[in-house]
C-alpha cells in the first residue's frame, strides 16, 4: 500500500493508516494483499481499508485483474563472480554469489541461493601459542624438534604454509607471578643449578608468520621456560592480542587461519584482574611494542565473548591442545567459541602434529554458514543442501564437505516492517569470502493520479488509488465538504470524545460530524461519535441477547415477557414468594425468577442476614421506652422507634422467635422477643410484662454502718498509737538500766586501778633504794 493510498488530507486517513498498518504487519504473513485502485469499489458506509485484500478476494467483489494492484518482489544478484576451482596466486573464491539486492513486502519471504566450495590449495596460517611456564619445560623440549614434522604435516595441507610462534606465561604481579626482583627476572625453582630460566612475562610474540623451516627451529630453540604462582595461566591475554595484532602476526589476507593453543593449565577471565587492584576492562585493541604486550599489568583479561567475536571478526580458528586433566574445561570454552577444536596432548606433547591435522581436518570439512547483525524486524533462515546436513536454528551446517565439493545453502529472508535499503553479511566461520546482501521493502502502490478535479471527487480534488485526494479547503470521502473559516483540526475535534479518537475509528469526521461505517454484519455504528453498535451485547445460547431481546448500543433491551443483561429469563415471582406473599421478604429484588438480596442477606428468599449486627442490641432502647417509659428514647419514643417496631407488653411470649435478655438503662434484665416482618428494618416485638430490677439501698443501715466504721477506725488508731508510746518507753528504760549498770563497773575499775597504782610506787621506791 503506498503513500498515495495514506497521505490522503481527508478525514478518514488516520483510521485508514491504522489499519493498513495492522494488516500488512501480521496479516500478510498467509496472504499476499493487493489493492483495487478502481474509484467505486467501496460502498456507502464502507471504509476506504476494504480496497486492501488478497487478489482472490478482490475478484470476488467484481475488482477486475487490470484494476489491482499488487507491489512484486525481487532478487538481483549485484556482484556474482564463479567459484574458483584451486588457489593460483590470485584472491580465490569459494562463496557465490558476493552481493545480492533483494526487494521484498513485509511478512512475505523471499528465498535464494548460495553456493560454496572449498578451494584446493588454499593458504594455511598457523600461530602455534605455547605456554612457558615451569610446569611445561618437558613440552618446550619436544616443540624445539618438532619444527620439520610440523611443516611436513601443513605440506600435505596445502604448499602455501606459514607458521609464527608466540609464547605466554601470566601477568607479572601479584598474585599472579611473585614480584621479588630475583625472582621476576628468575621465577623457575632452583632445582638444577644450569637450567636456563627467562624473566617472567604475559605475553611474548616470538616469530612472525613465516614459510621458513629453519627460521622457525631458530627462534623456538632460543626459547626458555618462565614461571609464576598460580596454577590459570594468561591464555586469553595472549590469544586476543594474537587476534587484533594482524600486522605483527603476519595474518595474509586470503589464507585459513590458525591458532593452536597448548598448554597444561586453565585460564583466567575477565573480572579475574580484580584480585590484582586491574579494574580497567580489556578494550580489544592491539597493544605490542618490541614484540611484547605492554599493557598486561594495566588492563584485565578479555571475556570469552570478547575473545569469540575478535576470532569471528578475524575469521581465526582456535585449536587447543590441553593435558588430559584440563579436557573439561576447554570443551567448555570450545562450545562457546565457534569454528574451534579440542585436542588432548601427551604427557610431553609429542602427539602435538597429529593433533593439530586432525583438529584442521574437521575443522575444514564443516562449513557454518552465519550471519552478523541483521536490521530490526528481519529473520533469516538456512536450509543446508549437502550430504550431511547438521541441524541448527540460526546457522547452516554441512558436515564431512571434501576439498573441491561444491555445497549450496538455501537462505529464506523474511522481512515483518517497511525499510529503506538495510544491509547486513552472510559469511562461512573461518572464511573470509562474505555475502553482502542489500534489503528494502516495496511498501508502496505504484497508483497512477488521475487529473485534477476530478468528477468522482465533485471536481475539488484527483483521483490516486481509487481515493480522492482533496484540494486545499475540502475534505470528506468525495471532496464534499468545504471547510470555511473553519481549519480541519477544528473539524477533528468536534468529531473525537474524550479520548482523543476520531469516531471511536467506526466512521469517518465529515464538516465537522462523524459519518458512521457499516460493521461486519452489514448494519451501522451509531451514535455522536459512532460509539455505538447493536452486534455485541451480551448473547445467551449463543444468541444475541438470548433471542429474546434487541441490542442497542451494547445494552439488551428486552421484549415484554422477558428479563436479565441477556433477557435469558422469562418474568416470573413464583421463585421469590415468600410463605406470608411477600417478594424476598422485601429485602431483595426478583430477577430471573430469583432473589437478588441486599447486602448481607442470604439466599433464596434473603430471610436472615448473617452479617448485619444484632437486632436485640440495636432495638433495645427503643424496647426500653416502648415498655416502660423510660431510657434514652423516653422522650421522642414515638418518632424514634414508632415506625421500625410494633411493641406489645405481655405476661407470656406467644411466638416462639429468639430471646433477648438483656439490662436497660436502669440496670434492669429485661426480656423480649423480636420477630422480622417484610422490610429491612420492621419488628415486632413481645416484651414480658415483668423486669428484673434490683433492690434499692437501706440508707439507715449505710449511715450507721459508716458512723460505726469511722469509730472503729478511730479506736484502733488510738489503740495502736498507745503500743507505739508502750513500745518506746520500753526502750529507754532498757537503755536506762544499761546506762546505771555501766557507771558502777567504772567506780570499782577505779578503786581498783589507785590500788595498784600505789603499790607500783612503792615497789619503785624500795628498787631505787636497793640499788643504791
Amino acid at each position: 500500500v503506498s503513500k498515495d493510498c495514506c497521505d490522503i488530507k481527508q478525514v478518514d486517513c488516520t483510521f485508514l493508516k491504522y489499519i493498513l498498518k495492522y494488516i500488512l504487519t501480521y496479516v500478510i504473513f498467509f496472504h499476499v494483499f493487493c489493492i483495487a485502485f478502481t474509484q467505486n469499489f467501496t460502498k456507502a458506509g464502507e471504509q476506504e481499508a476494504a480496497r486492501c485484500d488478497t487478489k482472490a478476494q478482490l475478484k470476488a467483489r467484481g475488482c477486475g485483474e487490470e484494476e489491482i494492484i499488487s507491489p512484486n518482489i525481487s532478487i538481483k544478484p549485484e556482484k556474482n563472480v564463479s567459484l574458483s576451482k584451486s588457489f593460483n596466486q590470485q584472491e580465490p573464491v569459494q562463496l557465490s554469489p558476493q552481493e545480492i539486492s533483494l526487494k521484498v513486502r513485509p511478512g512475505l519471504p523471499i528465498t535464494f541461493n548460495v553456493s560454496f566450495k572449498r578451494v584446493e590449495g588454499y593458504p594455511v596460517d598457523l600461530y602455534y601459542l605455547m605456554d612457558l611456564s615451569y610446569s611445561m619445560k618437558d613440552d618446550l623440549a619436544n616443540v624445539k624438534k618438532l619444527g620439520e614434522s610440523l611443516f611436513q604435516a601443513l605440506k600435505e595441507i596445502t604448499e602455501h604454509a606459514q607458521i609464527g610462534f608466540g609464547a605466554f606465561v601470566d601477568k607479572t604481579v601479584l598474585p599472579y607471578t611473585n614480584t621479588n626482583k630475583e625472582k621476576l627476572l628468575k621465577p623457575c625453582d632452583e632445582e638444577e643449578a644450569d637450567q636456563q630460566c627467562q624473566a617472567a612475562f604475559g605475553y611474548r610474540h616470538v616469530l612472525s608468520m613465516t614459510p621458513s623451516e629453519k627460521e622457525f627451529r631458530n627462534k623456538v630453540k632460543d626459547q626458555y621456560i618462565s614461571g609464576n604462582l598460580d596454577s590459570p595461566e594468561g591464555s586469553l591475554d595472549a590469544m586476543m592480542q594474537a587476534a587484533v595484532c594482524g600486522d605483527k602476526i603476519g595474518w595474509r589476507n586470503s589464507s585459513t587461519r590458525l591458532i593452536v593453543l597448548t598448554t597444561d593449565a586453565g585460564f583466567h577471565m575477565a573480572g579475574d584482574g580484580k584480585l590484582a587492584g586491574i579494574l580497567e576492562p580489556n578494550d580489544e585493541q592491539c597493544h605490542m611494542e618490541g614484540n611484547l604486550y605492554i599493557k598486561s599489568s594495566e588492563m584485565d583479561y578479555p571475556s570469552v565473548g570478547q575473545l569469540a567475536a575478535q576470532f569471528k571478526k578475524h575469521n581465526i580458528q582456535p585449536i587447543f591442545a590441553v593435558t588430559n586433566n584440563m579436557e573439561a574445561v576447554y570443551q567448555q570454552l570450545s562450545n562457546m567459541i565457534p569454528k574451534s577444536e579440542v585436542g588432548v596432548l601427551s604427557s610431553d606433547s609429542g602427539n602435538i602434529v597429529q593433533l593439530i591435522k586432525d583438529a584442521y581436518n574437521r575443522l575444514s570439512s564443516k562449513v557454518t554458514v552465519t550471519h552478523d547483525n541483521l536490521p530490526d524486524d528481519v529473520s533469516v533462515v538456512y536450509k543446508p543442501i549437502c550430504k550431511h546436513p547438521q541441524p541448527s536454528d540460526n546457522e547452516g551446517i554441512c558436515d564431512n564437505v571434501s576439498v573441491g565439493e561444491e555445497i549450496s545453502f538455501e537462505v529464506t529472508v523474511t522481512a515483518r516492517s517497511c525499510m529503506e535499503r538495510k544491509s547486513f553479511t552472510i559469511r562461512p566461520l573461518g572464511i573470509k569470502d562474505t555475502l553482502t546482501v542489500t534489503l528494502s521493502t516495496n511498501c508502496e502502490c505504484e497508483c497512477e493520479v488521475d487529473e485534477t478535479n476530478h468528477v468522482h471527487c465533485r471536481e475539488k480534488g484527483r483521483v490516486s488509488c481509487g481515493i480522492c485526494r482533496c484540494n486545499d479547503g475540502y475534505v470528506g470521502q468525495f471532496c464534499e465538504c468545504a471547510i470555511g473559516d473553519k481549519d480541519e483540526r477544528s473539524l477533528r475535534a468536534s468529531c473525537q470524545r474524550q479520548n482523543g479518537t476520531e469516531c471511536e475509528n467506526r466512521g469517518d469526521c465529515v464538516c465537522g460530524r462523524c459519518q458512521c461505517h457499516r460493521t461486519e454484519q452489514g448494519s451501522y455504528f451509531h451514535g455522536d461519535f459512532c460509539e455505538c453498535d447493536d452486534e455485541n451485547c451480551e448473547r445467551f445460547q449463543n444468541k444475541l441477547c438470548g433471542g429474546n431481546g434487541k441490542c442497542n448500543c451494547g445494552t439488551c433491551e428486552c421484549n415484554k415477557d422477558y428479563e436479565g443483561s441477556a433477557c435469558q429469563c422469562k418474568k416470573s415471582l413464583e421463585g421469590c414468594r415468600t410463605l406470608n406473599g411477600s417478594e424476598c421478604f422485601g429485602r431483595g429484588t426478583c430477577k430471573c425468577n430469583r432473589c437478588e438480596c441486599k447486602e448481607g442477606y442470604q439466599r433464596p428468599r434473603c430471610e436472615t442476614c448473617l452479617g448485619c449486627p444484632d437486632p436485640c442490641l440495636t432495638k433495645l432502647n427503643c424496647i426500653e421506652c416502648l415498655g416502660f417509659q423510660s431510657g434514652p428514647f423516653e422522650k421522642n419514643c414515638s418518632e424514634a422507634c414508632g415506625k421500625s417496631i410494633f411493641a406489645t407488653v405481655v405476661d407470656q411470649f406467644t411466638f416462639s422467635d429468639k430471646l433477648c435478655h438483656l439490662k436497660d438503662s436502669q440496670s434492669c434484665w429485661v426480656d423480649f422477643k423480636l420477630k422480622q416482618l417484610v422490610g429491612e428494618d420492621n419488628y415486632k416485638a413481645e416484651i414480658l410484662k415483668q423486669r428484673d430490677c434490683p433492690k434499692p439501698p437501706d440508707i439507715t443501715a449505710i449511715i450507721g454502718g459508716s458512723i460505726a466504721g469511722v469509730a472503729l477506725i478511730g479506736l484502733l488508731i488510738l489503740m495502736l498509737i498507745k503500743l507505739l508510746i508502750h513500745l518506746n518507753d520500753l526502750k529507754e528504760f532498757k537503755k536506762f538500766e544499761n546506762e546505771k549498770k555501766k557507771s558502777r563497773w567504772a567506780e570499782v575499775r577505779y578503786r581498783g586501778s589507785h590500788h595498784s597504782q600505789h603499790a607500783q610506787q612503792a615497789q619503785d621506791f624500795f628498787m631505787f633504794y636497793s640499788t643504791t
